[in-house]
């Protein structure tokens, strides 16, 4: 006789895997209902409802509607990070591909990713108002700008410029710049090509290795 698999009870979850499910459920749960009505809009009531769960296991899981946002926020930036991350590493690819392909990456979250920016600038102003979500925002959002660090050092290490405490301020610059640019598609697809991000990567990095390299040569020093 054969034993089948199929008639097999299915494996209970241990308690790590079902808090883990209860999570991921909320968070898709949040996902569609602030894009469906915005961040002040949406209530804790409703993304329980929409998962199937109490409003505890909402304030059990995250504790509150900003934790919540925040958590649903960085997941998502982080995975794009990691998208960019692949993109960078691929040393099949010329530093030109590598450039169109992260300008590709921009041009796709603004034009599909339709509800990401509004939902983060509606979220800004929420925490412009309310100095203890603004320190969350900011903590949340660290592994994201840590995430670009690391990118941003590594082309600098690949051009053979600049240093750590570079590396840190032109993360910001970096982040700025793609989610300025981001906004600007939105408001008119025409002046954000598909290549602009790239190039503009280009010129900041071409920029600060000619800098270099003129503060090196001054004879005044």
């Amino acid at each position: 006789m054969v034993d089948n698999d199929d008639d097999m009870p299915p494996r209970r979850l241990t308690r790590t895997e079902s808090k883990a499910r209860t999570r991921q459920r909320l968070l898709d749960a949040a996902a569609r209902t602030f894009a469906r009505k915005g961040y002040g809009a949406a209530s804790v009531d409703e993304i329980a409802e929409a998962a199937g769960y109490s409003v505890g296991a909402v304030y059990s899981n995250f504790g509150s509607k900003e934790h919540l946002f925040t958590e649903l926020m960085s997941n998502r930036v982080t995975d794009r990070v990691g998208e960019a991350a692949r993109i960078v590493a691929d040393t099949e690819t010329t530093a030109e591909e590598r450039m169109g392909a992260l300008g590709r990456m921009l041009i796709e979250i603004a034009d599909k990713d339709q509800d990401l920016a509004p939902l983060q600038a509606e979220f800004w102003l929420y925490a412009v108002r309310n100095p203890a979500t603004m320190d969350l925002l900011a903590e949340r959002t660290s592994p994201a700008h840590e995430g670009v660090r690391a990118l941003v050092e590594d082309s600098l290490r690949r051009r053979d410029i600049g240093g750590s405490a570079e590396s840190e301020a032109l993360a910001t610059v970096v982040l700025a710049l793609f989610q300025g640019l981001v906004r600007q598609r939105r408001i008119d697809p025409n002046r954000v090509p598909d290549e602009l991000f790239g190039s503009a990567l280009t010129w900041l990095f071409e920029g600060i290795a000619a800098t270099q390299t003129s503060e090196n040569t001054d004879p005044r020093k």
